[in-house]
């Protein structure tokens, strides 16, 4: 009983959190919906942050310098029509910081190995979309654990951390938190993790 309640306790936690998110996002994406305007208009450099509605998921991950090293890494592994394509998609993307961590001699590897780096990144891809109100469901749903299907059939694990976090453990056990939530795309949607998954 009250490991229930512990469950309960970290999802409307997490609730509150993703809706606390949702209102500051919804803040800034009129900030970002002007910025974006104006760069259209000018024709001037994306902003630093990631609007949403920046086109398919590919041009999310192009406008937002949080993003840089992943799209630069779709584009080597050659992914970009993929996820230029009708999708939906979901992306567990990893930001710039969770890049930096990995260390370089395994990073220049990944870059010069097209097909070892798409599966890094097809592990980050989950088929369909879920925005966090989806994520919430399957965690209830699931009492606080939830799976999700990536695009190569892999599994990845979502739960609740005992800091009220959304982690992602990945096939090695090690977890990376989504810091951000429901970046929209045409085909899809971005949340953001300060971590890179590795698959098996």
């Amino acid at each position: 009983m009250n490991m229930k309640k512990s469950v309960l306790i970290a999802l409307t936690t997490l609730t509150i959190g993703f809706l606390s998110n949702k209102a500051i996002a919804q803040t800034d994406t009129t900030k970002r919906d002007t910025a974006t305007k104006t760069t259209t208009t000018t024709g001037t450099a994306a902003t630093p942050t990631t609007p949403s509605g920046s086109g398919d998921l590919v041009g999310v991950l192009n406008s937002s310098t949080t993003f840089a090293p992943l799209a630069l890494a779709v584009k080597s592994a050659e992914l970009d029509a993929t996820l230029k394509g009708p999708g939906p998609y979901t992306i567990f993307a990893p930001n710039d910081v969770a890049f930096s961590k990995v260390p370089k001699p395994a990073m220049d590897d990944l870059m010069k190995d097209h097909a070892k780096l798409a599966k890094l990144l097809k592990y980050h891809v989950v088929a369909g979309k879920y925005t966090k109100a989806d994520i919430i469901k399957a965690l209830t749903v699931g009492k606080g654990k939830a799976a999700l299907k990536t695009v190569d059939g892999e599994t990845l694990n979502l739960s609740v951390n005992d800091k009220s976090e959304l982690q992602i453990v990945d096939a090695k056990g090690n977890a990376a938190q989504v810091i951000s939530f429901d970046t929209m795309a045409s085909n899809g949607v971005v949340h953001g993790l300060n971590g890179v998954l590795m698959p098996q």
